[in-house]
């Protein structure tokens, strides 16, 4: 399988949280595919289907999240040897209503792991969240003071205390914090209604033969003219490897695609995919989105690429015709398998 769109991971055993989620298991797959299966993984496994993303994978060994802080506190990281931690865990549903949850499980959780990392002096890189920049619209820099953005909702706070709280404590000259914008591709179907635009879009062509999208309420943006930074998890994965991989790399990080794509081209892309015509309905915002609700966002990479991230991102009709070829077959990502594309056509 090719590998070159890889660039760079890290030396010695990772950690890796949040291993059976969305993101987490793409990544773990990444090392899969480059040979590094020496991996501790940790999550907090349920009653979903989650623990199917890990089945393929190839790691050696499995702590559960609330046993993980419970032995590092006690005994420190000599019993497993980590060099490494990429810290994915978290709850990232935005409509998670809970805030002392979240607060538990994102923000001291994070704390507490980081404060250990750094004491041990152990490479750190963590999830923040394009959510932390709340209404801002277009052009969102990672660079803009922390005490400027407003979190619109639960999970976004809970990721910017962290962001604040690392800061304050001098933190982020010494650990990686990267800014996910809106990831999409295989091993999200646990998610439900957290899944990507284009997985849910997908389900609805094969339901009803037709995507809904809401109507604009601002006269500049025609309907499904509003616009979102879409990344492919590829690329996101492949960030986050090389900036865990770089020592220099500190403080936190956008990754997006760096692009402004419309719900139109995105569903377009997917209907080509699918070689269907496409079916776009128009229905209204619901009232509890309006004045709320962005109608642009675009990362702005600045920081990443003066990291030496060199790599083009994918462009959205291949990532979404990659990922139909995933949808079409429920398939997991599995280091043994190549990668399926382009799509599987339908018609």
């Amino acid at each position: 399988m090719p590998t070159s769109w890889i660039p760079r991971v890290p030396e010695g055993r990772i950690l890796v949280t949040g291993a059976a989620g969305f993101i987490g298991s793409a990544l773990v797959w990444a090392l899969n595919c480059v040979g590094h299966d020496d991996i501790l993984v940790c999550d907090r496994l349920d009653t979903s289907n989650r623990f199917r993303n890990l089945v393929p994978l190839r790691f050696q060994e499995y702590i559960d999240a609330d046993d993980l802080l419970t032995v590092i506190e006690r005994d420190g990281f000599a019993r497993y040897g980590v060099e490494t931690i990429i810290h994915l865990g978290a709850c990232s549903s935005t409509t998670e209503r809970d805030m002392g949850f979240l607060l538990r499980n994102n923000t001291e959780y994070t704390k507490r792991l980081a404060r250990a990392a750094l004491d041990a002096e152990i490479r750190f890189v963590y999830a923040s969240s394009a959510a932390t920049y709340g209404g801002w619209e277009d052009d969102l820099d990672d660079r803009a003071p922390l005490a400027t953005l407003r979190p619109l909702n639960g999970y976004a706070y809970s990721k910017h205390l962290f962001d604040l709280y690392a800061s304050q404590q001098g933190w982020l000259d010494q650990l990686v914090g990267v800014k996910y914008f809106n990831v999409f591709g295989p091993n999200e179907a646990h998610k439900g209604d957290m899944r990507s635009v284009v997985a849910k879009a997908y389900a609805q062509i094969g339901a009803q033969n037709e995507v809904t999208l809401f109507r604009s309420d601002r006269p500049e943006y025609a309907d499904g003219e509003q616009r979102r930074d879409f990344v492919y998890v590829r690329d996101a994965v492949a960030a986050t490897l090389f900036l865990a991989a770089d020592p220099s790399a500190a403080g936190l990080y956008n990754v997006g695609s760096g692009e402004a794509t419309t719900w139109n081209t995105l569903v377009g892309a997917l209907f080509q995919a699918l070689e269907r015509r496409p079916v776009i309905r128009y229905i209204d915002m619901p009232e509890t989105l309006r004045g709320v609700y962005q109608y642009s966002t675009r990362a702005v990479l600045d920081r990443l690429r003066a990291a030496g991230y060199t790599a083009p991102m994918t462009p959205i009709e291949d990532a979404v015709a990659e990922y139909v070829a995933y949808l079409e077959g429920d398939y997991r990502l599995d280091p043994l398998v190549p990668q399926r594309r382009p799509a599987i056509a339908r018609s």
